[in-house]
């Protein structure tokens, strides 16, 4: 089974589980190569998500995943927050983040830079672009939207 098709498993069973939990939000899932199998499942909550949530979460898919045995390979699963600094790769983060400032890297320069800090300002579902601090950037040309943080 491919990369691409155990992320869309797992986040279909995940958003099952979830169903009963309308606070909790599955953000994203990852299954990577580091040195062993990875697969990282990221939940949020409005008011930040709790190490509970993330255990019930994890007793629960673990239990399904072991049943429906979908992945092969032996892997490590981590259920967790996505952090301050999350990555928008979904329509519903776009929407969810506008109006604040985001750290934008592109697959090739632009005006001699790949990498800028501007605010989200919209994003066109059908255009696939956003626009940040006026200029709309299609998607494609953007390797990673995350939101920024001020330290």
């Amino acid at each position: 089974m491919s990369k691409q098709q155990v992320e869309n498993d797992v986040m279909a069973i995940a958003e099952e589980l979830l169903k009963d939990q309308s606070e909790i939000e599955l953000v994203d899932v990852e299954y990577v190569k580091e040195r062993d199998w990875y697969l990282r499942v990221f939940i949020d909550k409005a008011g930040g998500i709790e190490i509970d949530d993330c255990q019930a979460l994890s007793e629960r898919l673990e239990k399904v995943l072991d049943e429906k045995d979908i992945i092969r390979d032996s892997y490590i699963l981590e259920v967790s927050s996505p952090g301050l600094d999350r990555q928008l790769k979904k329509p519903r983060d776009f929407v969810r983040e506008q109006g604040k400032k985001v750290d934008v890297t592109l697959y090739a320069p632009v005006d001699g830079t790949k990498e800028f800090t501007g605010v989200l300002e919209g994003y066109d579902e059908d255009a696939k672009t956003v626009t940040i601090d006026g200029k709309a950037w299609p998607l494609e040309k953007i390797s990673v939207i995350r939101l920024h943080i001020d330290f």
